[in-house]
């Protein structure tokens, strides 16, 4: 069957991973009307458009998600090079909770322009290290998720007793840990209560004192935490809901926008994640003040596609057939023309 949305492509996955990974990647506004404008002159069509200061060809970058060793044996090394390929250079946030080192994901695609997701972790020095060694392997930028100091109540993850592969770790972490902490891991591969829940407003101060990085807040839906990032600092806004992980009842990140959008005024770039599975849904994000929008799940539909063309010896680990993963997810899905 000919791939040719985003949604045959999360048919297709949905069908070949298991349940538990599905449930995992997957778990989980109000309609917006275009007003279109006629004889605007569209002659020249660019889609360039540039994130702090780097441009990109295209205003559609990859969200940050984690274990893309679950879809595809090359994990994030995959989504990297494939991202920083030709003309389709574009931004990706690598996770926290990815399967690759950041040492391995930059070396893949060296020329890549990527931003690193950082959860703050109790232990501070732990996530000091990691921001230095973020900064040290040519990322571009620093991504805060806001929205999660405590993980959220994953019911299909409880269902399915959700654990991370043996052969799979958190790598950023690899080693850092004690024997008997790592015996009581969590499901997502770290000990529990990793992450610091006392993390505030005055930890941007904190991060800006460990990197030259630019510093982008993620998790951000309302007017007036937008007011307060900007007043803090940083340069660059994500309105994201955690893909509908993490608060129940949450607005969608197409509604929370306007607001942010206007409470900014340009004094910070502001980006949306959430909910893109269109060139249409992109548009109207751009359309209503976005400068770029974030895939995530697409992103993960698309390794899953490419893992299943191959041949892949799961008891050894060993890639029997070499072919690389095409970022399918974007080139055949998501063309679109320009904005008036």
């Amino acid at each position: 069957m000919p791939m040719v949305c985003l949604s045959d492509f999360e048919a297709y996955a949905k069908k070949h991973l298991p349940k538990t990974t599905w449930d995992f990647f997957a778990a989980g506004a109000d309609e917006i009307h275009f007003r279109p404008r006629m004889l605007r002159g569209m002659s020249v069509i660019d889609t360039r458009t540039m994130l702090l200061g780097t441009e990109i060809s295209f205003p559609v970058g990859i969200a940050p998600t984690g274990f893309h060793r679950l879809a595809w044996p090359d994990g994030e090394k995959s989504t990297a090079r494939e991202q920083s390929l030709g003309a389709m250079k574009t931004c990706y946030i690598t996770s926290t909770y990815s399967t690759c080192t950041v040492e391995e994901i930059a070396a893949a695609a060296p020329n890549g322009f990527r931003w690193f997701q950082l959860y703050v972790h109790r232990n501070r020095a732990l996530s000091e290290g990691l921001v230095r060694r973020v900064e040290a392997a040519g990322f571009q930028g620093l991504v805060l998720t806001a929205d999660l100091p405590y993980t959220g109540k994953r019911r299909d993850d409880i269902r399915n007793s959700f654990q991370l592969p043996p052969h799979m770790t958190v790598k950023n972490f690899e080693g850092v840990f004690e024997v008997w902490e790592m015996i009581f891991c969590t499901e997502y591969g770290l000990p529990p209560n990793s992450i610091d829940p006392s993390i505030n407003w005055n930890d941007i101060y904190w991060l800006q004192s460990l990197t030259r990085l630019p510093i982008i807040v993620k998790g951000i839906l309302t007017k007036e935490d937008a007011d307060l990032a900007v007043r803090h600092g940083v340069q660059g806004i994500i309105v994201s809901n955690h893909g509908g992980r993490q608060l129940d009842g949450g607005p969608a990140t197409i509604d929370a926008l306007i607001e942010i959008v206007d409470a900014v005024q340009e004094r910070a770039e502001v980006y949306l994640d959430g909910g893109i599975r269109t060139g249409s849904d992109v548009l109207k994000a751009l359309a209503l003040g976005a400068k770029c929008v974030f895939l995530g799940r697409p992103a993960l539909w698309g390794l899953t596609y490419k893992v299943n063309e191959e041949i892949w010896d799961s008891k050894t680990n060993k890639q029997i057939k070499q072919k690389k993963p095409q970022n399918v997810f974007i080139k055949k899905t998501l063309t679109f023309k320009a904005i008036i």
